[in-house]
């Protein structure tokens, strides 16, 4: 098949127009990215974008945090050939656990479950969520993975704003994110406003037959 990601409209990280924007009020996060998963183009172009910058990222084991974390960090466990392991929300696994209480986007306190074991000691997780905002529910997946003797050896997201607890993570941790730091984007992701909803139209992102 030939290589189309420099044709056409397919320029760099043009799935990020995709992204749609709240339409149902203060309670859900400001933005919804799950246009980009529908579209197979750019979900194929959002997949490689981050593998490539993943590259130089060791990991036995793909976390993907509850929930829509779950469906990139399944798919970059498929691509990178390794196993994936959900951390969900308290009350969802049917096995013995681990919990930790964080404080999500909204201020909301929360709980959060591992499988109790997940994994051997030293294993090395790549810890994905969607977006990371204020950083509080990956700071409760560090604690899960740390307190099982595991090594978090990078996050992943489509794009972290820089809020005082996620500009932490990334002194701390290799971050890849699909939003790049100092760029456009990611200004316009730190206003919590993209000038793409200007023009956004849900139809554009609809796979092709």
């Amino acid at each position: 098949m030939a290589n189309t990601r420099d044709k056409g409209p397919r320029h760099d990280r043009w799935y990020l127009n995709l992204m749609s924007p709240n339409t149902k009020g203060p309670k859900f996060a400001w933005l919804d990215p799950t246009s980009i998963y529908i579209n197979q183009n750019a979900f194929q172009d959002l997949l490689h974008d981050l593998l490539t910058d993943l590259e130089s990222i060791e990991c036995d084991v793909v976390a993907g945090l509850d929930a829509m974390g779950f469906v990139l960090g399944a798919a970059l466990a498929a691509r990178r050939d390794v196993g994936f392991l959900p951390i969900r929300k308290a009350g969802k696994l049917c096995v013995d656990t681990d919990k930790v209480s964080f404080t999500n986007y909204s201020g909301r306190t929360q709980d959060m479950e591992m499988r109790l074991p997940a994994f051997v000691e030293g294993t090395r997780v790549l810890l994905v969520d969607q977006w990371i905002e204020t950083g509080g529910t990956m700071g409760g997946a560090i604690d899960l993975v740390r307190r099982q003797k595991g090594t978090v050896t990078g996050l992943v997201a489509i794009a972290m704003e820089d809020t005082p607890r996620a500009s932490k993570l990334r002194e701390e941790f290799p971050v890849v994110t699909a939003v790049q730091p100092n760029t456009k984007w990611q200004d316009e992701c730190n206003a919590q406003f993209l000038t793409s909803f200007n023009s956004y139209r849900a139809e554009d992102a609809f796979p092709t037959a």
